[in-house]
C-alpha cells in the first residue's frame, strides 16, 4: 500500500505561489484559511534565498490526533491525516501541537470562537461519501479518489512541490541532489529553480 507524502524541493521553489493558488481555487477554501502556504528564509539576500510549501505533512505519528481531545483526526490506508468537521470542537489544541502550522481556523466570527478546523486534505476529502456535496462542502474535491495526484503538487510550474508514494517521490528527489553533487551545487537548481527566474548574482554582490 502507498504510503502519501509531500516533498518540496527547495532548489527548485520560486516562490510563484501557484500551489496556494491552485489549493484555494480547487476546493474553495473559505477567506482566512490557508491550508498551503509559501515559507522564505533570509528573504532578499542575494544567493541565500530559499523558499519551501508547507502544509499539513500527514505525520506518521502525527501529534495532532495525539492531542485532540475529541479523537476527530483519523488515518487512510495511504496514510493520509484526515479530521471529521462534525467531531471537531474548534479547541485549537491541535494547532498548538502541530509544528507545520498545518491546522487552520475561520478568521470570521464571533470574538474568542474559533470555528471548525481546516487543514489540507492531500485532496482526499473526509469521512463523507467520495465525491459527495457533503464532503465537497466540508472538505473540497476529493482528486485522490479520482485516482489524481494533489492539485498543488500537479500546479507546480517548476516541478518543486512532489507529492504521492514516499517511496517514489524519495527517489525522485535523491535522484535530483546525486544530481547537482555531480554537476555542482548550482547546477540542479539552475534548471527550474532562483537561476532561471531571477538570474545568477552579480560579480561582487552579496552572496
Amino acid at each position: 500500500m502507498a504510503r502519501m507524502k509531500f516533498i518540496c524541493d527547495s532548489e527548485r521553489c520560486i516562490e510563484c505561489n501557484g500551489c496556494v493558488t491552485a489549493c484555494k481555487n480547487e476546493h474553495e477554501v473559505p477567506w482566512g484559511v490557508n491550508r498551503r502556504r509559501v515559507v522564505t528564509i533570509n528573504d532578499g539576500e542575494i544567493g541565500a534565498e530559499k523558499s519551501i510549501s508547507v502544509a499539513c505533512m500527514h505525520c506518521s505519528d502525527a501529534p495532532c490526533m495525539a492531542v485532540c481531545p475529541v479523537s476527530c483526526f483519523y488515518k487512510t490506508d495511504e496514510g493520509v491525516v484526515l479530521h471529521n468537521k462534525d467531531t471537531c470542537i474548534g479547541c485549537g489544541y491541535c494547532s498548538y501541537a502541530c509544528p507545520f502550522g498545518a491546522p487552520q481556523f475561520p478568521s470570521q466570527g464571533t470574538f474568542g470562537m474559533r470555528g471548525k478546523m481546516d487543514k489540507c486534505t492531500f485532496c482526499a476529502g473526509g469521512p463523507e461519501e467520495n465525491g459527495s456535496e457533503e464532503e465537497f462542502e466540508k472538505y473540497g474535491r476529493n482528486r485522490l479518489s479520482e485516482g489524481k495526484l494533489p492539485a498543488c503538487a500537479e500546479m507546480c510550474s517548476t516541478k518543486a512541490l512532489l507529492a504521492g508514494d514516499g517511496d517514489v517521490i524519495s527517489d525522485i528527489f535523491r535522484n535530483r541532489v546525486t544530481h547537482r553533487q555531480k554537476n555542482g551545487k548550482a547546477a540542479g537548481g539552475d534548471v527550474f529553480g532562483w537561476g532561471s527566474a531571477y538570474g545568477k548574482p552579480t560579480q561582487g554582490a552579496k552572496s
